[in-house]
């Protein structure tokens, strides 16, 4: 298990990829931005993008509205 923190809350997760975060929390791959540590992660990048305990994640989803 890792602990990060997820949009500015404290979560645990088997997910070692930033793409296996995404799938285990529901979020439509194709319809979020994401950043770790700050960094932005490109949507190509994140099967590859390694998670390490501690880490600080963003995932981003457009608000409609007006």
């Amino acid at each position: 298990m890792l602990t990060l923190t997820v949009n500015g809350e404290t979560r645990e997760t088997q997910a070692r990829t930033l793409a296996e975060l995404v799938a285990e929390l529901g979020f439509d791959p194709g319809g979020v931005a994401t950043a770790v540590d700050g960094a932005f992660v490109p949507r190509d990048a994140r099967t590859h993008w390694q998670l390490a305990a501690g880490a600080v994640v963003e995932i981003l989803a457009p608000v409609q509205g007006g």
